[in-house]
């Protein structure tokens, strides 16, 4: 707060002089009194209420004191002083990942849309871009001047559960900038000032993150297989928290009866691993845990069960350990001579070291080496993406020797120092580009690990199409047709007759994508980025300069103190009126 006319200050020697007359004014007057008959009653009355008293009988002194003191602060000419959006475009970035849901009354997501809404009134009719993140930013309004207009955008934007992917909408910000001062305001949870783009001096940033104190407990991990009556499956809970959390554990099937509840305790920062034996098979299972926190959105996880109606057939050439391996995990392992592998069937799960395969066979392939290549020695350590393959199988400790060449148009996703590792077709087949016995890693609890959840994920397709990140687009091994995807309540959702059409429901659950003769299903789930929460933060950086300074506004007071200056005259007046004018 400040003034803008500090030159009227002297004027405070009116309500002084005001203050000194009623000083040295006479204290009393004679006053005849006819009759003492009631003296004594009229001083009790006194004692009992001395400050009522007082009040009433310097009431009008009081009133003139403040008249006067507010007279003098108008005159002064008061402001606050605020700051106003530099430059002369506004950018507004929105986060529209699934842990905007979390907050404590109203959910950040919420919170922001008021500021933006707030924010778009008081701009001057400026124009605003708005654009929203995920793996493919969205641009809702394009430099929009019309406030009607921007505000009705606002209102309509919705979460859409992806990774916020932060840096391509920052690119798509910079395409709206060139030389033209702006301030960009990025409405996320969480954010790193290191993370945002500082070439430019005439680019302000504006970040308004979550509340810095959200607690969460989140499923973090959750799989399952089995045959047609049991599955076992494996979950973790991550315990976000600074307290020990005591969560409610529950995992129904499709028709929503439990199959599996217990109360567990997770310590504070830690997370658990639970693996639970001879539950009720199902054709999807949907893990929930209850607790008190201020993100609800992980607290479930679904996962389609892998029934193990598949067989899976190891090649006779195999080294023992992998079909030892197969063996424990599953009694339908079959060993099979290598020229027999061709004519397997569509169901069988093959396990070679035969590249032809990949080819020319129909089941799904798990290659662990390659026979028409060279390895190449090897000497670092291994590093795995956020790969579902890996949920439960941690390879950093684990010594490889050497490594065959990677397949082109392969996806990595294992490397050792930057040589592909772990591979996966574009078709679903894993392709590990080492033999078993150039490495060490049967001896380490991930390899078995890492062999169940190769089986869950190949059988796993053969029921179903898949699992897919919210709003997901990518191309989808279906029979080419008129496909439609529903809801587990069998509400329709969208439609797609391209298969490189297809894009992910927005929600995470149960689907079921269909055509006129086949039915699969398939789950949306969040991505482990979306269970984690971080700590919100809001702060601005960079500024935009006019003449060397930055734009700020006044807000002038003086309004605010006539309405009260009005009111108290005409409280004087009425004061007056009652006591006289005269005596």
């Amino acid at each position: 707060m400040g003034f803008s006319n500090f030159i009227f200050l002297w004027t405070l020697i009116f309500p002084i002089v005001v203050l000194l007359y009623y000083f040295f004014r006479k204290k009393y007057q004679n006053q005849p009194v006819s009759s003492t008959l009631f003296w004594s009653e009229v001083m009790q009355e006194t004692k009992v209420s001395p400050y009522l008293k007082h009040l009433q009988k310097n009431l009008l002194l009081y009133l003139q004191l403040l008249t006067l003191i507010l007279l003098v602060l108008s005159l002064m000419n008061p402001f606050v002083k605020t700051s106003k959006m530099a430059g002369e475009q506004a950018i507004l970035i929105v986060d529209t990942s699934a842990t905007m849901l979390a907050g404590k009354e109203n959910s950040t997501f919420d919170d922001h849309k008021k500021q933006m809404l707030s924010l778009v009134s008081s701009i001057g009719g400026r124009p605003v871009t708005i654009i929203t993140t995920g793996d493919e930013p969205q641009i809702i309004v394009r430099q929009e001047t019309n406030q009607n207009i921007v505000e009705k955008a606002i209102n309509e934007l919705i979460v859409t559960y992806e990774e916020e992917q932060l840096p391509k909408a920052i690119d798509v910000a910079h395409a709206f900038i060139g030389d033209t001062p702006t301030s960009i305001y990025l409405y996320t949870d969480s954010v790193e000032r290191g993370e945002l783009p500082m070439e430019s001096d005439h680019v302000k940033w504006i970040v308004k993150g979550a509340e810095s104190d959200l607690e969460n407990v989140a499923i973090t991990r959750f799989a399952a297989t089995g045959t047609e009556e049991n599955a076992q499956a494996l979950i973790q809970i991550h315990n976000q928290t600074s307290e020990e959390q005591q969560v409610e554990l529950s995992i129904t099937n499709e028709s929503g009866e439990v199959v599996f509840e217990e109360l567990l305790n997770v310590s504070a920062e830690d997370e658990i691993t639970k693996t639970i034996e001879e539950i009720k098979a199902s054709k999807f299972l949907t893990a929930q845990i209850q607790v008190e926190d201020n993100y609800k959105v992980d607290n479930s996880f679904v996962t389609v069960l892998g029934l193990n109606n598949s067989s899976i057939v190891v090649d006779q050439q195999m080294h023992q350990l992998i079909q030892k391996g197969f063996q424990v995990l599953n009694h339908e392992v079959k060993i099979v001579p290598s020229d027999q592998l061709m004519n397997l069937s569509r169901n069988a799960i093959i396990v070679t070291r035969q590249t032809e395969l990949l080819e020319t066979a129909n089941s799904p392939i798990v290659l662990f080496g390659r026979n028409d290549q060279s390895p190449e020695e090897v000497n670092s350590l291994v590093d795995v993406s956020e790969d579902p393959l890996f949920a439960f199988s941690p390879l950093e400790d684990v010594y490889v020797s050497s490594v065959y060449p990677a397949f082109e148009n392969f996806e990595t996703i294992a490397t050792i120092g930057e040589k592909p590792f772990i591979q996966r077709s574009p078709r679903g087949d894993i392709i590990v580009l080492s033999d078993i016995q150039a490495t060490d890693w049967p001896l380490h609890p991930s390899f078995p690990l890492f062999l169940w959840s190769i089986q869950n994920e190949l059988v796993e397709g053969t029921t179903s199409i898949g699992t897919f990140s919210p709003n997901e687009h990518r191309t989808v091994s279906l029979t080419p047709g008129d496909w439609s995807i529903y809801s587990a309540n069998n509400e329709f959702v969208s439609a797609f007759d391209k298969l490189s059409d297809f894009r992910a429901p927005i929600e995470p659950g149960v689907y079921k994508v269909r055509s006129n003769s086949e039915e699969k299903q398939m789950v949306v789930q969040l991505s482990g980025q979306e269970r984690i929460l971080k700590e919100g933060k809001s702060f601005e950086l960079g500024m935009v300069q006019n003449n060397g300074k930055e734009e700020t506004s006044q807000r002038n007071l003086l309004i605010w103190l006539l309405i009260p200056i009005l009111l108290l005259l005409m409280i004087e007046w009425e004061v007056q009126r009652r006591r006289g004018f005269t005596n």
